[in-house]
């Protein structure tokens, strides 16, 4: 028998003995993961996800009822130099399992299967043809350190990939930590975050007249998002847009 296919069969063997030993599970539901079923999040939980209906926005992606001329509410929280904002979901059920085995549970493995579904999204002609490059939500150095990493760097890589953009991970800083925006107003919110980001230009100044994409993995009342697009632009950007992968009802 041949090297090869003595390594497969000993590849093969090793990992159903594994999957015996210790079965996966999705990260979500934890249930057992089928034979082949590829990442940590079963195709159950990916199909039960509360994907965001139709129709929507233009510019900022929110549902809204088909007919109404009244101006979209949504698009009021953004700055005017933003110019485009999607998500895949609602933060709810089964996505809010998934946010929280990426954020809080140490799965880094998720954000593959949330980027490829961040990736499949609708955007405006002129989004697709501009955009140069993505740029992560920060943590605070204390923050990253204590998790292990930034959900929102897996997520910009994982999408950089499918877009064929780079990520620009150093070009936008935290200045300071704020308080958790979980249980805050809207109002509070916005004052939590303001001027708690700054941008950071480097030797070649990328952000400089650039169409950039924010990307996190939530977006609740858009003033983290707000407070990030604001140091952008006040850093060069001449545009920016704006992906998540969830996002909280209005």
């Amino acid at each position: 028998m041949e090297i090869g296919a003595v390594t497969t069969m000993l590849r093969t063997g090793g990992a159903a003995l594994l999957d015996l030993l210790l079965p996966r599970v999705c990260v979500a539901c934890e249930r057992q993961l089928d034979a082949g079923e590829p990442g940590v999040v079963c195709g159950r939980c990916w199909s039960r996800l509360p994907v965001l209906p139709h129709p929507q926005c233009v510019r900022c992606g929110h549902p809204r009822p088909a007919g109404v001329p009244r101006p979209c509410k949504w698009c009021e929280l953004l700055p005017p130099f933003v110019r485009a904002v999607r998500s895949v979901c609602w933060t709810t059920g089964t996505a809010q399992s998934i946010v929280h085995a990426l954020k809080y549970h140490g799965w880094r493995a998720a954000a593959d299967g949330m980027a490829e579904r961040m990736a499949r999204l609708a955007w405006p002609a002129d989004v697709l043809v501009e955009r140069a490059a993505l740029v992560p939500v920060p943590l605070t150095p204390a923050r990253e350190r204590e998790r292990g990493y930034n959900q929102s760097h897996l997520l910009a890589r994982a999408l950089a990939a499918r877009w064929n953009v780079r990520v620009l991970d150093k070009c936008l800083v935290r200045e300071r930590a704020a308080a958790s925006q979980t249980r805050l107003t809207p109002d509070q919110r916005l004052r939590n975050v303001a001027g708690a980001f700054r941008a950071s230009a480097g030797p070649s100044d990328p952000l400089r007249g650039a169409h950039v994409v924010l990307v996190d993995d939530v977006v609740t009342t858009a003033a983290t998002l707000g407070a990030c697009a604001h140091a952008l632009f006040d850093g060069g950007a001449r545009i920016v847009s704006c992906v998540t992968f969830a996002r909280a009802r209005a």
